[in-house]
């Protein structure tokens, strides 16, 4: 028998999307306001699946394959924190409605096979600092990043060494026509 994976679906930033936002944290906020989430790592989570057998796996991927959704731009224009879950945040005031029908879908495709989903609503955003001891200074109003969604990516996060490392396995194409999702 295989061992679990701990899996979710996300949207990935394009690099240098996620560049610029390490550079305006790193101006924004004190070292001391919290642990820095790893450009690397930034993602908006779509689906958070967790402990997943080899098995799930390919059946939530294989469902994950067939939907049929068309891009969508998301703007970056938010931010936030939650004291409670430790976290200081970037979001989207309006979030696009294929967002939001994209994370329902895979979402109930998730509940529908056996994943725990949580029942907060949906709020689209992307962890800036984690373990943030105290409330911080949000910036005002005026960033702005924009991009174009034309895929979502089911990762694996891997906790090793002290640190996470979020790995894409498979990336699915957003499109008009149904496609045949990528291996990584």
């Amino acid at each position: 028998m295989s061992e679990s994976k701990r899996l979710f679906f996300a949207i990935e930033p394009p690099a240098n999307i996620q560049r610029q936002i390490v550079r305006w944290r790193a101006e924004h906020f004190q070292p001391e306001a919290g642990r820095p989430v790893a450009a690397a790592n930034l993602h908006l989570t779509l689906a958070f699946l967790g402990d997943v057998s080899a098995d799930k796996q390919q059946a939530l991927a294989k469902l994950a394959g067939r939907i049929v959704q068309p891009g969508f731009t998301l703007n970056l224009d938010d931010a936030g924190q939650w004291l409670r879950s430790r976290v200081v945040w970037l979001g989207t005031r309006q979030p696009p409605r294929g967002l939001l029908q994209l994370a329902i879908l895979l979402r109930a495709q998730a509940a529908r096979s056996g994943c725990y989903q949580s029942p907060q609503p949906f709020h689209p955003h992307i962890t800036l600092l984690r373990n943030t001891s105290h409330a911080v200074a949000i910036p005002p109003p005026g960033f702005h990043w924009t991009f174009s969604v034309t895929e979502f990516v089911l990762y694996e996060s891997i906790f090793s060494n002290g640190r996470t490392r979020y790995t894409p396995l498979q990336r699915f194409a957003l499109s008009e026509q149904p496609r045949i999702s990528d291996e990584v």
